[in-house]
C-alpha cells in the first residue's frame, strides 16, 4: 500500500495481483465448483481500462492496494508513525512476503463477536480527527432513513468499465444503500417511504434468488452465494436466448436477496465476506430511529466480486466470458431471530411486491446449487405458464472422494435422497402435485403464490400470532402447530388448490443442489422429529382438504390424476401408520421361518441348528422388542443429545437384528428355488397360474414378486436415470438400518409431538448498536446527522476486513458441556430400564419354554410352580420375622400381659438376645408419664392466656411445623415483619459463591393453613437477572409446583433458593432470555449477571442493585 500525498493524482484503491506463493485473489473459475488447480494472475490490473487517468469528481483516498491482503502481510506498514501516518507523508511499500509466513489473524477472530460490536460504533461528532465531519440526511417521509454510502475504492475499481460507463448516471457502483426498517414486512412499501433501488432504476426483476440464513458459518454462506453468482454468470451468457437479451441486460433482471435471521445468531464472519462483496459495512447499522426499534437493516450493492469457500476473492480480469457479471445485492439483516418463515415474509411481502418478480428461488445457507441449475429452474417456468412451483434434485454433500459414505447415516440419507428423486418425486410430478417442494431448494412463480397461499402460509409466523388471534400460531392447536413445521407442504397444497386456478408442481431433474446432512445421530434424531411430524400432520391437512380442489380451475384429466395420488397418499398414510408393528411381524415371522419349520416339509432350522437356532431367534426377538421399549422410554424423558451413546447403541442392534434377517431371508430365496421356477408354476390354466404362483404349496412366485418390487425396482429405476452408484455404496447401509426409521425415528417424533419450539429472541448485540437521532433541519425537515467518513478511512477499514474474510476458516471444535438436567434425566432413564427390564427378564426366564429345547434345568411349568412355591414361602418367612420383632417390643403390643408372658417365657429360650433388649416398664408409668407432659403443656398455655387478655392463642400445625423447620445455614436469615404472624417472613440469601456472589437478596414467604399439604409462596423483592425468576419475582422451583409432597419442608424450599443462585437452570426457564443467554454464552452471561446486580440495563432492561 502507497500513498502518494494528496497533491498527487489520484491512484484509487484497486484490487492487484499478488506474487506467487501466498495469493487469496483467484481468477473466474472455468466451471470449477472447488477452485481448485488454477494458475494465479500474472499480469497487473489494467489501470488504463479502469479510467485511473480520469480525476476522480472529488479526490477521496490515495491508496493503492498491492499485496497487503496476502497471508503473511504485515499490518503495520514501513515508516508508519503512531498515529498511522510516516514521515515525508509516505507509507512506502510492503517488502518481499515470505510465503511460509504464518497468516496473522485479526483480533476479531480470537473474539468476533466483540470485536464487531466495537466496530459498530461510530465517532462522536465534533471528536477524533479534525477533518471529520458531519453529514445531515432527510427522512423520508420524516420517518424512513435510506442513506447512501461510499463502497471502498477497490471494490468501485474492480467493476469493469463497460458496466460501469453504462451506469453512469447511477451510483449503485459506487455507494451502497442502507435502509433502516421500523416496520412490519407487510408494511415495508412505497407508500410508506420504502423503496428498492431495482424499481428505482424502472427495472423489470425476472428472478429474484432468495437465500435464508440462520447461524451457517462463512464457508457455507460463501459455498451458496458464489455458486449462486455463478448461476447468474451462466444466464448472462447465453448467446440465443430469446427472452434475457431483449429489454435491457440480463443481470438487470436478476436480483440476489439475502436474509438473515437475526444479529445474534448469525456469524459474525459471514459479514466480513459480505463486507468484502460491498453489500455490507460496519458502522452503518442503527438499532432505532428516533427511538422507533429497527426491525430489519437493508443492504443494496451491485458487484462483481465474489468469495470462494476457500476464501479466494474472485474479480473480473480481462474480457472473458468467465468474468462474474454483476449481480443487484439485497441484504435483509433481522434485528432479531423471528424464524424462517418470518425470512420468507420479508423476502415476499416485503421485497416481492416491491419489485414484483415473474420467479422465486428459494435456497439456503450451505445449498450448493450445480452448474446452469437455476438456469433450469427458471426455464420449466418460462416453457409452462401454468406452473406454479417446482423443486430441483437434492443429493447429500459427501466429501471430497465420497469419504462421508463410510458414515452409514450419509449414507443412508445419500440413498433416501436418491431414490425420492428417482422414484417419488416423478411419480407426483407426473400427477401434478409434488407434496413438498423443499425449502433448501425450490421456486415459485410470484403471481401464482400471492393471495391464499401465502396467507395461509404466514399463519405460521408467531410475530403476526396478536394480529391474527385464533387463527395465529398462539391459537392453534398442537396438530396445527405441528403442521407448519411443515409449512412448505402447506404452501404447496395451497397452491394446486387455489380457488379457480390451475397451477401444478413440477420436478426439474437438470436442476441439482447439494446440501449438507446430519453426521450425528442426535442431530439426525432431531431433524427428523421436525420433519416426521410436520409432514403426518401436513399430510393429514391435504387430504382432510382435498375437497377444495373441486373450486379449483383444474381440468377433467389433471383432476382424475389427482384422485389417483388421493389414493395413494391415503394407503401409504395407512402404511406408515402400522408401520411399527408390520416391522415387529416380519421379524418374526421370518425368524420363525427359519428357526421352526414345518416337520412335514424335511427342511432343518437354520443356521444354528435345530437345537440352537430357536434359542437365537428368541434372543434376538427379546432384544428387538426391549430396544423398541427403550426408544419409548428415551423419547419420552431424554433428549438426544443427552443420550447419544444409548441411541448409537440402538441404531447398532436394530441393525445387527436386520442384518440377520437379510441373511435368514436370503435363505429363504434359496431354499424356495431348491425347484426350479418353472416346475413350481403351472401353466394349465389362469386358474392354475395364479394359484401355483401366489398360493397353494409354492412360494416361489410370491418370493419372486419381493425381490423384483423391494430389490429389483430400485436397480432398473437407478439405471434408467444413469445414476446407480448410490446401489452399491449406500443401498446396503440402507438395508441394514431401515427399521430405525420407524423404530427409532418415528418413536421418538411421536413421543415429542407437544414439542412445537416457537418465540422471538432478543439481541444482545443489537442493545450495543448506535441509534439514529432525530432532529429539525433549516427548513423544518426531519434530519438525522451522523459523521461522514473520508474515502482514506473507508480503504484502510477495508483492508482489515478483507483479511479477516479471506482468513483460512477454522471450524471451531464443540466442547461438549455436561448438562446437569440431562444427568439427571439418564439416570432417571436407567432407573427405570434396570428396574422394568429386569422384571421382564424375570417373567422370561419363569415362564418362556422357548429355551427347553437346551435341556438346561427344568421345563417352564415346574418352573412356574417351583417359583410360585418360593415366593409362598418367602413371605411366610418375612411375617414370622415382622411378628417375631413386634414380640421383641412388648410396649407396642396391644395385650400388655400377653407380651409380658411371652416375654418371660423368651427369656428362658433366648436368654442372651433378650437380655440385650432393655428392660420395659409398666404400662402404668408410661401412661402417667403422658399425662404429666399434656398437664404442663396446659398451664403453659392457660399462662400464656392470661397474659394476652384471657384468651387462649391458639397453635395452627402449620405454624407448628414452620417453628420446628426454619433452620438456617450462615449465609441466609429470617425476618418476621410480624412476631406473631410466623406463616409469612422475609427470608434474606447472602450467596458466597457462584456468578451471584457479593450480592443479597430478599425473598417473601408466605404460608397457608394447609402447610404442609400444599407448598409456601414465594417472590423475590428485587427485579434481577436470571433464567429461574422473572422480572415480577416469580420463582421457578420443582418443589415449589408438581414436585411438592407433605413430608418435604421448608429447610428444602431454602436450600433450593440457594442452589438456584449457585447453579442456574436453564432446562426449565421462567426469564426465557436469560436461559437462552446462558445456554449459548455462558462467560457473556455472566458478564450480564454482573451488569444487572450493579443496577444496570441488560437487553434493554434496567435491574435493581443488590451488590452489597
Amino acid at each position: 500500500m502507497a500513498y502518494n500525498g494528496r497533491d498527487q493524482e489520484y491512484g484509487g484503491h484497486a484490487l492487484q495481483d499478488l506474487p506467487a506463493g501466498g495469493s487469496q485473489y483467484h481468477l473466474p473459475p472455468q466451471e470449477n465448483d472447488e477452485e481448485q488447480g488454477r494458475g494465479l494472475l500474472n499480469s497487473g490490473y489494467d489501470q488504463d481500462r479502469l479510467g485511473a487517468r480520469t480525476p476522480p469528481d472529488r479526490p477521496v483516498s490515495a491508496y493503492s492496494l498491492t499485496e497487503s491482503y496476502a497471508p503473511g502481510a504485515s499490518s503495520t506498514m514501513p515508516g508508519q508513525g503512531p498515529t498511522g501516518y510516516g514521515d515525508g507523508g509516505s507509507f512506502g511499500q510492503f517488502g518481499n512476503l515470505d510465503a511460509a509466513a504464518p497468516f496473522p489473524r485479526p483480533d476479531s477472530a480470537f473474539d468476533p463477536e466483540d470485536s464487531w460490536v466495537e466496530r459498530q460504533q461510530q465517532p462522536q461528532m465534533g471528536g477524533g480527527l479534525g477533518r471529520s465531519k458531519t453529514r445531515k440526511i432527510k427522512l423520508v417521509q420524516g420517518s424512513v432513513l435510506s442513506i447512501d454510502y461510499p463502497v471502498p475504492s477497490a471494490i468501485k475499481n474492480a467493476v469493469q468499465p463497460q458496466y460501469r460507463d453504462a451506469e453512469s448516471g447511477t451510483e449503485e457502483f459506487h455507494k451502497m444503500r442502507y435502509t433502516a426498517a421500523t416496520c412490519d414486512p407487510n408494511d415495508f412499501t412505497l407508500k410508506n417511504g420504502y423503496d428498492l433501488r431495482p424499481r428505482m432504476y424502472n427495472r423489470h426483476t425476472e428472478l429474484l434468488i432468495a437465500i435464508t440464513y440462520y447461524n451457517e458459518d462463512k464457508v457455507l454462506l460463501a459455498r451458496t452465494l458464489h455458486h449462486t453468482m455463478q448461476n447468474i454468470r451462466d444466464i448472462v451468457n447465453l448467446k440465443k436466448s430469446t427472452f434475457w437479451n431483449k429489454g435491457g441486460p440480463a443481470w438487470q433482471k436478476i436480483v440476489v436477496c439475502l436474509v438473515f435471521d437475526g444479529i445474534d445468531k448469525a456469524d459474525k464472519n459471514t459479514l466480513d465476506v459480505l463486507a468484502t462483496v460491498g453489500v455490507y459495512q460496519d458502522g452503518v447499522i442503527k438499532k432505532d430511529v428516533d427511538g422507533k426499534e429497527t426491525v430489519a437493516h437493508i443492504f443494496e450493492y451491485t458487484s462483481q466480486l465474489s468469495v470462494t469457500p476457500n476464501q479466494q476473492l474472485i474479480r473480473p480480469t480481462n474480457e472473458g466470458s468467465q468474468n462474474l457479471p454483476p449481480v443487484q445485492m439485497i441484504f435483509c439483516l433481522k434485528q432479531k431471530n423471528t424464524k424462517k418463515i418470518n425470512s420468507h415474509r420479508w423476502l415476499f411481502n416485503a421485497f416481492g411486491r416491491i419489485l414484483n418478480p415473474e420467479v422465486c428461488i428459494l435456497l439456503d445457507a450451505g445449498t450448493k446449487p450445480s452448474p446452469r441449475s437455476l438456469l433450469a429452474l427458471w426455464e420449466g417456468f418460462y416453457n409452462d405458464k401454468d406452473l406454479g412451483g417446482a423443486c430441483g434434485e437434492i443429493h447429500a454433500m459427501l466429501g471430497k472422494g465420497g469419504k462421508k459414505l463410510f458414515n452409514p447415516l450419509v449414507a443412508v440419507q445419500n440413498f433416501e435422497y436418491k431414490i425420492s428423486n428417482i422414484l417419488d418425486k416423478p411419480l407426483e410430478s407426473s400427477f401434478g402435485y409434488v407434496s413438498v417442494l423443499p425449502g433448501a431448494f425450490s421456486a415459485y412463480r410470484f403471481r401464482a403464490i400471492m393471495g391464499r397461499p401465502l396467507e395461509q402460509y404466514f399463519h405460521g409466523d408467531h410475530t403476526l400470532s396478536k394480529m391474527l388471534g385464533k387463527k395465529g400460531i398462539d391459537g392453534m392447536n398442537i396438530f396445527k402447530k405441528n403442521m407448519f413445521l411443515a409449512e412448505d407442504r402447506i404452501l404447496c397444497f395451497e397452491l394446486v388448490a387455489k380457488a379457480g386456478q390451475k397451477w401444478h408442481l413440477s420436478y426439474i431433474k437438470a436442476a441439482k443442489g447439494e446440501t449438507d446432512v446430519p453426521e450425528g445421530a442426535a442431530e439426525f434424531i432431531s431433524q427428523r422429529r421436525r420433519w416426521l411430524n410436520g409432514s403426518f400432520a401436513a399430510t393429514l391437512y391435504s387430504l382432510m382438504h382435498f375437497g377444495r380442489m373441486y373450486k379449483s380451475g383444474h381440468n377433467i384429466i389433471r383432476m382424475f390424476f389427482l384422485h389417483i395420488q388421493l389414493i395413494y397418499t391415503t394407503l401409504n398414510t395407512l402404511f406408515a401408520w402400522f408401520s411399527l408393528g408390520s416391522y415387529w411381524l416380519t421379524t418374526s415371522v421370518i425368524m420363525d421361518l427359519v428357526g421352526t419349520p414345518n416337520a412335514t416339509s424335511g427342511y432343518h432350522a437354520w443356521p444354528f441348528g435345530d437345537t440352537g437356532t430357536p434359542v437365537v431367534n428368541a434372543l434376538l426377538q427379546y432384544l428387538y422388542l426391549a430396544f423398541v421399549m427403550l426408544q419409548f422410554i428415551l423419547a419420552l424423558g431424554n433428549r438426544p443429545k443427552g443420550s447419544k451413546f444409548t441411541y448409537i447403541a440402538s441404531f447398532m442392534v436394530f441393525s445387527l437384528i436386520q442384518g440377520y434377517i437379510l441373511v435368514l431371508s436370503a435363505y429363504l430365496v434359496v431354499r424356495a428355488f431348491d425347484t426350479p421356477i418353472g416346475d413350481q408354476i403351472s401353466f394349465a390354466s389362469t386358474d392354475a397360474f395364479l394359484d401355483s404362483f401366489f398360493g397353494g404349496s409354492s412360494a416361489g412366485g410370491v418370493i419372486l414378486v419381493a425381490l423384483i418390487t423391494i430389490y429389483g425396482l430400485n436397480f432398473v429405476a437407478s439405471f434408467m436415470y444413469l445414476d446407480p452408484w448410490h446401489m452399491f455404496h449406500s443401498f446396503p447401509y440402507y438395508l441394514l438400518l431401515m427399521s430405525t426409521y420407524i423404530n427409532i425415528l418415528m418413536v421418538y417424533a411421536f413421543n415429542n409431538w407437544h414439542d412445537v419450539s416457537w418465540g422471538t429472541k432478543g439481541s444482545d448485540k443489537a442493545e450495543a448498536l448506535p441509534s439514529a437521532h432525530v432532529t429539525k433541519g433549516e427548513k423544518n425537515e426531519v434530519v438525522v446527522e451522523e459523521v461522514e467518513k473520508e474515502q482514506e478511512d473507508i480503504d484502510s477499514q477495508f483492508e482489515q476486513t478483507v483479511r479477516r474474510a479471506l482468513a483460512p476458516f477454522k471450524e471451531e471444535e464443540e466442547v461438549e458441556k455436561a448438562d446437569v438436567e440431562d444427568g439427571y434425566k439418564s439416570f432417571r432413564t436407567g432407573l427405570v430400564v434396570s428396574w422394568l427390564f429386569g422384571n421382564i427378564l424375570l417373567i422370561v426366564c419363569i415362564t418362556s419354554d422357548k429355551f427347553d429345547n437346551l435341556g438346561w434345568g427344568e421345563p417352564a411349568t415346574d418352573r412356574k410352580a417351583h417359583y410360585f412355591q418360593f415366593l409362598l414361602y418367602a413371605t411366610a418367612v418375612l411375617s414370622l420375622c415382622y411378628l417375631f420383632y413386634t414380640i421383641l417390643q412388648p410396649h407396642l403390643c396391644i395385650v400388655p400381659g400377653l407380651s409380658h408372658s411371652i416375654f418371660r417365657h423368651l427369656i428362658k429360650v433366648f436368654p442372651q438376645r433378650i437380655a440385650t433388649q432393655p428392660k420395659p416398664g409398666p404400662p402404668t408409668s408410661t401412661m402417667l408419664k403422658i399425662w404429666s407432659m399434656k398437664k404442663e403443656q396446659k398451664e403453659a398455655e392457660n399462662a400464656e392466656g392470661q397474659a394476652t387478655g384471657g384468651k387462649k392463642k391458639k397453635v395452627t400445625a402449620a405454624q407448628l411445623r414452620v417453628q420446628k423447620e426454619l433452620s438456617l445455614g450462615s449465609t441466609m436469615k429470617t425476618e418476621f415483619p410480624d412476631p406473631d404472624d410466623i406463616l409469612n417472613f422475609v427470608l434474606t440469601i447472602d450467596p458466597d459463591e457462584g456468578m451471584y456472589r457479593g450480592s443479597r437478596f430478599t425473598f417473601d414467604f408466605t404460608i397457608n393453613q394447609n402447610f404442609p399439604h400444599e407448598p409456601p409462596k414465594v417472590r423475590c423483592r428485587e427485579k434481577i437477572y436470571h433464567p429461574n425468576i422473572d422480572l415480577e419475582g416469580k420463582v421457578c422451583l420443582n418443589i415449589l409446583r408438581e414436585d411438592w409432597k407433605p413430608v418435604l419442608n421448608l429447610n428444602a424450599v431454602i436450600v433450593g433458593l440457594q442452589f438456584l443462585f449457585l447453579e442456574p437452570n436453564a432446562s426449565d426457564p421462567l426469564n426465557k432470555e436469560a436461559a437462552e443467554d446462558l445456554r449459548n454464552n455462558r462467560e457473556g452471561f455472566k458478564r450480564n449477571v454482573r451488569t444487572a446486580m450493579g443496577g444496570g440495563v441488560v437487553k434493554g432492561r434496567t435491574y435493581d442493585r443488590v451488590l452489597k
